[in-house]
């Protein structure tokens, strides 16, 4: 039975040394079972918490604390994983017994050094114990930089977004809002920044995926409602106007459905990496249509008729409205237009539409389509 438990205990030491280089170190889209696992049971133990209250302000006021109860969750387990690996080596080493074994790992791992062992060969144990405690907390603390200069990045952009596209963002109130106020030259550039921001978030989420429990700082802000409304208007610039659209609306939709996929692959959303452009998708025609008739009376000019600037549209979303839906239900995004559902019951939250005053004459502020 104690070569068992020497055995037991090599294996579980193993086991989660491998699940801190692999969500730590290595760097890699690779998958953490134990963040999968830590995300679903604490997004289900909040979401019953807000349930309630009948109101997507309260899920998303009880899921700001998903992020930091995973990040705490990681350590206690890996900390506990290794108290446990320790005791079954020290007991199976030697004679001594599952209380003293416990209590000299749990003061070697936490450096506490109140007992020993009396035979030598414990002493190389001790030394991985005493050197894993510490080790361990340091990769976590060193871990949190990298998390939160990610975050700033995504953060800093999406509010940039909000004087663009209204809050929670809508890819045609971008369009309209651009034609609105006569800026539309600013759009290249506003594409060239979310086409950076796309690569950064597919590099940074994929590597540590317990960034997308991390939400905006205002409830009506979300990083993947954000890029699906920067998508939606660049797919709709190229399918409605496609002399005049800038290349860089071609770039920032490449960019955004290639990040979606490198999220998907690392969390295990299975999606089609090809799918034909004649593929269903969600969103409806009529929704489409009135989104067009509200971004035309803005002034937001058309090449392009609205029956066949629609197939070039659903040929553009076609690439990346199943994998943003999913990450947006996931995530308990807010629940804006063109976004998709979510695990609860909440209205459609349009974007917030200041009234256009201008002076002299212009058009007048369009009216948003239903949700």
């Amino acid at each position: 039975m104690r070569m068992i438990h020497t055995l037991a205990g090599a294996l579980l030491l193993l086991l989660i040394v491998g699940s801190i280089l692999r969500t730590l170190v290595v760097p890699r889209g690779l998958y953490s079972a134990l963040v999968s696992r830590l995300w679903r049971v604490l997004r289900t133990v909040l979401r019953l918490y807000a349930t309630p209250f009948r109101s997507y302000y309260a899920q998303d006021r009880a899921l700001t604390w998903l992020a930091p109860l995973i990040l705490l969750g990681m350590l206690g387990v890996w900390l506990s994983g290794m108290l446990l690996a320790y005791t079954l080596l020290l007991h199976g080493t030697s004679d001594l017994s599952w209380s003293v074994a416990i209590r000299e790992s749990g003061s070697s791992l936490f450096t506490l050094g109140y007992a020993s062992g009396e035979r030598l060969q414990l002493s190389a144990i001790d030394f991985m114990a005493a050197a894993s405690g510490p080790l361990v907390i340091a990769l976590q603390i060193a871990y949190l930089p990298t998390l939160y200069a990610a975050y700033q990045r995504r953060e800093t952009e999406v509010t940039l977004l909000q004087s663009r596209a209204g809050e929670p963002a809508w890819g045609p109130e971008l369009l309209a809002r651009q034609s609105l106020v006569d800026t539309e030259t600013a759009l290249p550039q506003l594409y060239r920044d979310w086409e950076r921001l796309a690569a950064d978030i597919g590099e940074s989420h994929s590597n540590y995926p317990v960034l997308l429990s991390f939400r905006s700082p205002q409830p009506n802000r979300s990083w993947v409602v954000g890029l699906i409304a920067v998508l939606d208007a660049a797919a709709l610039h190229l399918a409605l106007c496609p002399r005049s659209a800038p290349p860089e609306a071609r770039l920032v939709l490449r960019a955004g459905f290639t990040a979606l996929r490198d999220i998907g692959r690392s969390v295990r959303i299975d999606f089609d990496p090809d799918p034909d452009p004649d593929v269903p998708i969600r969103l409806t025609y009529t929704e489409y249509i009135g989104a067009v008739a509200m971004i035309t009376s803005a002034g937001f000019p058309r090449e392009r008729p609205v029956d066949e600037a629609w197939q070039h549209f659903h040929g553009w979303r076609v690439n990346y409205e199943a994998l943003a839906y999913e990450l947006a239900r996931r995530g308990d995004a807010v629940p804006a237009l063109w976004t998709g559902p979510r695990d609860f019951h909440a209205p459609v939250i349009p974007p917030a539409r200041p009234t256009d005053r201008r002076p002299g004459p212009g058009p007048t502020n369009p009216t948003l389509p239903a949700a």
